[in-house]
């Protein structure tokens, strides 16, 4: 499973996400994503043991 954490212009961590779907709703719903990057394996299985991505997304 693969997730992405969602950065702003000063690099501060948005969203986590684990579909391009989900960061593309983000954008529309107007946050300021200007960096995408995928997380590592390490840092992923923290999303999979918390519960989903959306966890923490306050917008979802």
């Amino acid at each position: 499973m693969t997730f992405y954490s969602c950065f702003d212009s000063q690099g501060k961590v948005i969203a986590r996400c684990q579909t391009h779907e989900e960061i593309q709703v983000l954008r529309r719903m107007g946050r300021p994503i200007s960096q995408v990057l995928e997380m590592k394996k390490e840092e992923a299985v923290v999303c999979s043991l918390t519960g989903s991505p959306s966890d923490f997304n306050e917008d979802f």
